[in-house]
């Protein structure tokens, strides 16, 4: 700001040498010195006058269209108030700014005419001189103007990227719980039932203590082993297999996570009535196994040794169909939940194309049924 202020000065100073110039060339080259004093004073008043134009141009610029009518030592402040104002201002007004500027040079050619040079030429001169500067301001703002657009564009569009940047990380985040949620809920699960089974039965066999404690083990290293892969997977999301080799669950791995569940101590009952399971897309096998995944793992956690009933049924053309029943809750649950499970799940499943349906069911207990589109 203070470096702006300081090259206007000089400017300034440089428009006031102009004016001492014209000034003096009239003087010598007419040797009439009696408008001297009045010379004088235009050009210190006009000059002085220039010091106001960026605050109040078209008053300022008005002004010095009057003092230009009175000396020629006036034109050169005159000039630059035009070219100001046709700078900073609509048309019309930098129009109207402009033709003062010439009737007071017309003013000026009447009374304190060029020896050499007409009347009719200096009225030419004058009209064409601030139809430039006319012109002039004129594309100056409009190319000002365009590169503001320009720049306002390019930081709009960098806010606009660093939103979707951000949009982008909150996304993976939400989807990062979303993972974790799914896989390590259900292992943790398994092993709270088996450490249940450890704290309430002290009085078991060493082999079923020791198979306890084995499958616990086993249960951390495999929930350690996901948690990394789950971390690892989530940078890309068009990974279709984990690091180490190992697949993201598919629809053929229900029979196993149903095993699973069956070995933990929870009576499983799954009927499944799915026509050729072969053309089942992956995205929407994976959808599945995680819905009955969730299931599974609530059940055991909210009514723990009671029985399930897992039905899922579909084919080609007629959409899957997954429904999961278990008894009402049978008091605290076996292990804590935030209840962020079903909200992550039911926005799984309608990424998938699919609807989620959870709630009481009609003779009791719970029900979780989610219907996903399988393309014919």
């Amino acid at each position: 700001m203070r470096r702006n202020r300081r090259a206007y000065l000089v400017g300034v100073a440089l428009v006031g040498v102009l004016s001492a110039a014209s000034i003096y060339g009239r003087v010598a080259s007419t040797g009439d010195t009696q408008w001297l004093p009045l010379d004088i004073i235009v050009g210190i008043v006009s000059t002085g006058l220039l010091l106001l134009l960026p605050r109040r141009p078209v008053s300022t610029a008005l002004g010095l269209a009057v003092l230009a009518a009175l000396s020629p030592a006036g034109t050169p402040p005159s000039t630059v108030g035009t070219l100001t104002v046709a700078q900073r201002f609509p048309l019309r007004t930098a129009a109207l700014v402009a033709l003062a500027g010439t009737a007071g040079h017309l003013v000026q050619g009447l009374w304190r005419s060029f020896d050499n040079l007409s009347y009719l030429w200096f009225v030419i001169l004058d009209f064409a001189v601030h139809a430039a500067l006319l012109g002039w301001g004129q594309w100056t703002q409009a190319r000002q103007q365009l590169l503001d657009s320009l720049r306002e564009r390019a930081e709009r569009a960098e806010a606009e990227q660093g939103r979707r940047v951000a949009e982008a990380r909150t996304l993976e985040r939400t989807q990062m719980a979303r993972e974790m949620h799914d896989v390590l809920a259900h292992r943790l699960s398994l092993l709270a039932t088996y450490a249940g089974a450890l704290e309430y039965r002290p009085d078991s066999s060493p082999d079923k203590l020791a198979k306890a404690a084995g499958v616990i083990r086993s249960g951390v290293h495999q929930a350690l082993d996901e948690l990394r892969e789950v971390i690892s997977v989530l940078r890309d999301t068009e990974i279709d297999e984990m690091p180490g080799g190992r697949p993201q669950p598919t629809f053929g791995d229900l029979p196993a996570l149903v095993a699973e569940s069956r070995e933990a101590g929870t009576t499983v009952s799954y009927d499944d009535h799915v026509a050729d399971a072969t053309t089942l897309p992956p995205a929407t096998g994976r959808t599945a196994y995680r819905v009955v995944q969730e299931g599974l793992t609530n059940a055991r956690k909210h009514a723990a040794g009671h029985p399930v009933w897992l039905t899922v049924a579909g084919g080609p053309g007629d959409g899957l169909r997954i429904e999961l029943i278990n008894p009402a809750s049978n008091g605290t649950p076996l292990t804590p939940g935030s209840g962020t499970g079903l909200v992550g799940l039911t926005e799984r499943v309608h990424l998938a194309g699919g609807t989620l349906d959870h709630g009481k069911a009609p003779g009791g207990g719970f029900r979780l049924e989610a219907s996903l589109p399988w393309p014919a």
